[in-house]
């Protein structure tokens, strides 16, 4: 991450935040806020900035300045970076510091509520769920990523539901919806006393209620289906992270009288390798065992050894350090529910299934051009420094749907609502407001309506726990071209070689 320093000379121009548009939910920073840039003559008049008596900005949309790195103790190690950072220093469009709200504190936060929805027999799905008595208020549901659950939106619960009625749910086989029986027990015959630690799946004979389960994004599909039909009972905004976006885009895909949005948190864009079954029959005979019960022999032995290793919490704790960008985001507690998820008897075998489940009906594509032939918003927020869900794959997807917004954080990883939550509940709150009222209010960090055509880069900052957070948010317009942006971050490389380069 990079704070750009305008230098050299004396001029100060004072920055006043100009509220153009109504509040969101009540939560804009007041209009006296100041904030100071420090540039020299000659800089202010190239980028347009003009100091009025007002205190009012005025930049030019696309003229663009050469940046100047500032050390990362500027913010204590929360906004100029984190430990593992890439470079993305380069030539960037000029840019400005918007203040948005930080998380409330305990004493303001929503109340989160928890239950099971029993689906089926021996199938109970956890949630939770807050803001219940928002009841004139729009719904939203949060799908989490591949191993973790409703707890990973602890920040949008708290936040979120002070406004609208939020829910998140955890995926049969995942977080806390895991059976409450063995699906394919021992026989009755076996010495239990040899088998004490013996985990659940692992027999040779499954239940009636586990004959045809497997844990796959069409289950997840249909479960996801259901809950909104029955629990939630309306059509709802559906945010999913990592896995939980593909179930989203795909459940909005086949259900679009159930949706009101989409929203993408760095989306992983396939799940599954087999063939599936109704979109190929003759190929998916080729593969009698994909994901059900029991577990095959050797399927067994392979699940036990990598189940050993993949449910270490030292393992945990390295995946976790790897996926966040910002390495000062306190995981403490995403990594104890991960840990105790994994110790539940039903866990290995729920993480075989999982691995080996066929795909779904729809790729990842065909759910995109579904959801824009039904015409289901969908806005894309994705972390930059992802190292799974690389930036390259948001760009294909708004290459595909132009005209969807997306917004670009860094730093920020794999889980942005977790590490920079201010910023993510910041954009979701005005895309949902925009939708709501119709496009009469602007999108989030649009100035206006008619900034949605273009590319801008804004500095984001919120106060955490006492300390200032600072992101850079790039928005890219519905004038985007998939392959300008490739050669401008060709060029930003080459620029940083030759930067970089010894004298």
């Amino acid at each position: 991450m990079e704070v750009l320093l305008y230098h050299s000379g004396p001029c100060l121009v004072r920055l006043h935040w100009v509220d153009k548009k109504p509040s969101v939910c009540g939560l804009n920073p007041s209009a006296e806020k100041k904030h100071q840039m420090l540039c020299s003559t000659s800089s202010c008049r190239s980028l347009g900035v003009t100091a009025e008596p007002s205190g009012s900005f005025n930049s030019g949309r696309r003229h663009q300045i050469t940046p100047t790195r500032v050390s990362n103790e500027s913010y204590s190690g929360y906004g100029a970076g984190g430990e593992g950072l890439e470079d993305i220093s380069g030539v960037e469009e000029s840019t400005e510091k918007v203040v948005i709200p930080g998380l409330p504190d305990e004493s303001e936060s929503a109340a989160i509520s928890s239950g099971f929805w029993e689906w089926k027999p021996k199938l109970e799905a956890h949630y939770e769920k807050a803001g219940c008595e928002n009841v004139n208020s729009p719904a939203l549901l949060f799908l989490p990523g591949f191993g973790v659950g409703s707890f990973h939106y602890e920040k949008q619960l708290k936040d979120l539901g002070r406004d609208f009625r939020v829910w998140a749910l955890d995926f049969l086989g995942q977080g806390k919806s895991l059976p409450i029986e063995d699906p394919a027990p021992l026989p009755k015959e076996a010495d239990l006393s040899e088998h004490k630690n013996y985990p659940w799946g692992f027999g040779d004979k499954p239940e009636p209620w586990a004959k045809d389960l497997v844990y796959s994004v069409d289950l997840w599909r249909d479960q996801v289906k259901y809950f909104v039909e029955e629990v939630i009972g309306e059509p709802v905004y559906v945010i999913g992270n990592s896995l939980g976006g593909y179930v989203a885009l795909y459940f909005a895909a086949c259900n679009p009288e159930l949706v009101k949005g989409v929203t993408l948190l760095n989306a992983t864009p396939f799940w599954g390798f087999l063939p599936n079954p109704v979109k190929s029959p003759l190929l998916a005979k080729m593969f009698p065992w994909a994901g059900t019960f029991p577990l095959p022999d050797n399927v067994k032995k392979v699940t036990e050894i990598v189940w050993q290793k993949i449910s270490d919490p030292q393992t945990i704790a390295d995946i976790l350090k790897q996926v966040y960008a910002d390495h000062s985001t306190n995981v403490d507690k995403v990594f104890s529910q991960i840990v105790e998820t994994t110790q539940h008897p039903a866990a290995a075998a729920a993480f075989a299934s999982i691995m080996c489940a066929p795909a779904g009906e729809l790729s990842f594509n065909e759910s995109l051009s579904r959801c824009r032939e039904n015409n289901i918003p969908v806005c894309l927020v994705y972390g930059k420094e992802d190292p799974w869900v690389r930036p390259i794959w948001g760009l294909r997807v708004k290459r595909q749907l132009p005209e969807v917004p997306y917004y670009e954080i860094s730093p920020a990883g794999h889980c942005p609502h977790d590490e920079v939550p201010e910023v993510v509940n910041y954009i979701l709150r005005g895309w949902i407001k925009n939708l709501e009222s119709k496009g009469a209010v602007a999108l989030p960090l649009l100035d206006d309506k008619e900034a949605v055509h273009y590319d801008l880069t804004k500095d984001v900052e919120s106060i955490r726990e006492g300390s200032k957070k600072l992101v850079k948010v790039k928005f890219f317009g519905s004038k985007f071209s998939f392959w300008n942006q490739i050669w401008s971050q060709i060029k930003a490389r080459i620029q940083n070689l030759a930067v970089q380069k010894p004298q």
